[in-house]
């Protein structure tokens, strides 16, 4: 397991894609790993999609586990993905804004026009980092993009709302089946729970498609 950051009272890790989050007693998951093979306990701060890697924080004591829920809570916990959408946006950075129902039975995310029981304000930034043409899907760009709310499926559907499906996500309405989902938790910035200090951590995509298309370094 690859550690970006350690110290007594956090950590954290490069969370494959395809492992869960947390315990659901059959399938591998990051917080048991962590603590098998990194430390021990660990504790879970938030969350990734299982199909999403990339850095994730783990907490070593309760103490530092709230503090960290609470940053998150108050938006003093900055989240930088990059992912690879097909098309490109209108523009090449901009802010998308949009009211999400989660329906539990699917679970998916839906983009809805009102407020009812169940819906939550979404809101991200995005940058376009790159575009090239792609033989079988036209034009796919390389996007940063920061959250500024965590909803479940948030960036995944905000992009297919308008037509700019994640590479690899069917569910969301990608055709391409060569991948998984093109997601990846690149950065994250925040003061230390215990100490005060400013952390940050970087990780990066696997050299594979579609990832291996682009070029990272501007991202370094």
């Amino acid at each position: 397991m690859k550690v970006l950051f350690e110290d007594k009272f956090i950590i954290i890790v490069e969370k494959p894609a395809e492992v869960l989050s947390e315990p659901d007693g059959k399938n591998p998951d990051i917080v048991t790993l962590a603590s098998e093979h990194v430390c021990k306990p660990c504790f879970l701060v938030h969350r990734l999609d299982r199909n999403t890697g990339g850095a994730m924080v783990l907490s070593k004591m309760q103490k530092a586990t709230g503090k960290l829920s609470e940053a998150i809570q108050k938006r003093e916990f900055e989240k930088e993905y990059i992912a690879v959408i097909k098309g490109v946006p209108e523009e090449p950075q901009g802010v998308f804004e949009d009211l999400l129902f989660k329906d539990s039975q699917k679970n998916k995310t839906f983009v809805v026009k009102r407020e009812r029981k169940g819906v939550k304000a979404a809101s991200l930034e995005y940058k376009v980092l790159s575009t090239l043409e792609h033989d079988e899907h036209g034009k796919i760009s390389l996007v940063l993009i920061k959250l500024h709310t965590g909803r479940t499926h948030q960036i995944r559907v905000q992009f297919a709302s308008r037509k700019m499906p994640l590479l690899g996500d069917g569910k969301y309405g990608s055709r391409d089946n060569h991948c998984e989902t093109a997601l990846w938790s690149h950065r994250l910035a925040f003061k230390h729970p215990i100490t005060g200090e400013s952390v940050e951590a970087k990780s990066f995509p696997p050299e594979k498609y579609p990832w291996n298309l682009f070029d990272m370094a501007s991202l370094a």
